[in-house]
């Protein structure tokens, strides 16, 4: 893998990307130059830079704005996905692409693997599920990565992820509000780029999940994150229902690494993912 046209190379994930593959050559346009909607710079990207690798970490991926906006929604999560693996499929370059926890009904009770049912509450996940549907469909070199509950630094951002937002609340402030009935895999993005990497050069191509492993609550995980990193931040556990929201979530998302396990692939625990992420981040205060 020599080069890598990286599309939403400015997020949570795209910017730990560009972090740590070091070893080749990364090109990763501002969204204003290359918009993943936008099938024809899309085409015209890979005839100019004639990647071995395109990675799509772009989406339509704010979930209440999606239930009121579907038709951008399934143009953005499902039908230019499907369009970009088909360019890449017809030039012979690899295909990678995220996914979403939301794509599951949560009605679950242990982490759901890779076989189980989907069945979305959301149209964010079920436009996610169709874009998944479209790349699965064009038989290519491809992957479809779920993920859940992702979380890093990123060089563009609207809203901070839960965990910077709960270790950036003032000290003397009211204790921060979080939901304690929401079970997830809260996912450090360095993590992902790096099994990423190693998923790609197995060239073992399909569905998989890849997340932090195992499943906790948002409050144990903030109370977790407030722990580690040693600072005086009050949390106040809260039901799901008080928390209003256009979208319905589901209350336990989870996801089970049991496709990427059986590569060799083992991914960190929650704990080791916050871990990381306080080694690698920024001062918070």
């Amino acid at each position: 893998m020599k080069r890598v046209l990286l599309i939403g190379g400015s997020g949570q994930l795209g910017t730990e990307i560009t972090k740590r593959w070091r070893d080749c050559e990364i090109v990763a346009p501002p969204h204003a130059e290359l918009d993943l909607a936008a099938s024809e710079r899309v085409r015209e990207e890979l005839d100019r830079l004639h990647p071995d690798v395109v990675v799509n970490a772009a989406a339509f991926h704010d979930v209440d704005r999606c239930e009121v906006e579907p038709e951008r929604a399934f143009a953005i999560n499902a039908v230019a996905v499907g369009e970009a693996a088909r360019l890449a499929r017809e030039r012979e370059i690899v295909f990678v692409t995220i996914s979403t926890d939301y794509i599951f009904d949560g009605a679950a009770s242990r982490p759901y693997a890779e076989s189980d049912a989907p069945n979305p509450l959301s149209v964010y996940g079920a436009s996610k599920l169709a874009g998944e549907r479209l790349v699965a469909g064009l038989d290519a070199r491809a992957f479809v990565v779920r993920t859940c509950g992702l979380y890093g630094d990123a060089r563009e951002s609207r809203r901070p992820p839960l965990i910077r937002r709960v270790l950036s609340h003032p000290s003397g402030a009211q204790p921060l509000r979080v939901v304690a009935d929401v079970v997830a895999s809260p996912t450090f993005a360095g993590d992902l780029a790096v099994a990423l990497r190693r998923l790609i050069e197995s060239d073992a191509y399909g569905l998989y999940h890849a997340v932090n492993a195992g499943p906790v609550s948002w409050y144990d995980f903030a109370r977790e994150a407030i722990a580690r990193a040693g600072v005086a931040v009050a949390v106040e556990p809260i039901e799901a229902a008080e928390w209003k929201a256009t979208a319905v979530r589901p209350r336990f998302s989870a996801l089970a690494n049991e496709k990427l396990g059986r590569l060799g692939i083992e991914m960190p625990s929650w704990r080791d993912g916050i871990a990381a992420f306080l080694g690698s981040s920024r001062t918070f205060n």
